[in-house]
């Protein structure tokens, strides 16, 4: 059976969170940046401002190496979500002692797209806060009015500004190739990086403001972080049923 470099690395170096550090961590994320962006609201009306221009707008939005950019983050996406199917697939034609072990980090970081990116930021986030994007707002151009990070308006109809989708999908993707190949840090960072410059993408084309991207990270880091909790951390310290036979065999009477 063929072993790719993915599947080497994370045979050969486990990745065990502790038990509260990562989702705790992703927690006070949360926290700590709806907390300065609703007490400071003015911090995305500036940053905005640096990529905006009376005359042009936002300049970047139209350059085509840029646009590049950011339609390569699907095929991305793609390359990962086809590497977790196929761990899936071959965990199928394993032996049975040994497919959980492959299966559950594809299913984590299966089941994370489907609750940050798909459920939480798109479906709930995007579509019933109603924040204007930074392009629709009067102080960029267009007719809205700004709207703080956590606010509830009516400002936008659908697929609105908070949070950013490409910003969570881009954490995903970060977040996936830590899950699927612990051992490759170097790869992670490159992946990383790559995600940051997507997210600076919308920033830049006056798509998002930086709370939304921000926020994006963090929620999503959370929900991966607490899906690996639930799932391959825990199943790494051992089993239901071997706690239950070293708990039996510690209070049994000694001969």
């Amino acid at each position: 059976m063929t072993t790719t470099p993915i599947d080497a690395a994370a045979a050969a170096r486990p990745f065990r969170l502790p038990r509260a550090g990562a989702p705790l961590l992703a927690l006070c994320a949360v926290a700590g940046f709806s907390a300065l962006f609703v007490l400071f609201p003015q911090i995305d009306i500036a940053v905005s401002g640096l990529f905006h221009d009376p005359a042009q707008g936002f300049a970047a939005s139209h350059m085509p190496g840029l646009k590049l950019l950011r339609k390569s983050s699907t095929w991305v996406m793609a390359v990962l979500l086809g590497l977790a199917l196929w761990r899936l697939c071959r965990a199928c034609r394993g032996a049975a002692g040994s497919r959980l072990g492959v299966m559950r980090p594809a299913l984590c970081v299966m089941a994370g797209l489907a609750l940050g990116p798909g459920l939480l930021v798109n479906a709930v986030l995007k579509e019933w806060w109603g924040r204007p994007r930074p392009i629709q707002v009067d102080l960029f151009g267009g007719d809205a009015p700004f709207a703080a990070a956590w606010r509830i308006t009516d400002a936008c109809a659908s697929n609105c500004s908070f949070v950013s989708g490409e910003a969570s999908s881009a954490a995903w993707m970060a977040g996936a190739v830590l899950i699927l190949a612990p051992g490759r840090i170097l790869l992670a960072s490159g992946v990383a990086l790559y995600g940051a410059a997507l997210s600076l993408n919308r920033l830049a084309f006056g798509g998002h403001f930086l709370s939304d991207i921000l926020l994006a990270w963090a929620m999503t880091g959370l929900v991966l972080a607490i899906l690996h909790r639930l799932t391959v951390a825990e199943a790494g310290r051992g089993h239901v049923g071997d706690f239950r036979a070293r708990f039996l065999a510690s209070t049994a009477p000694r001969a």
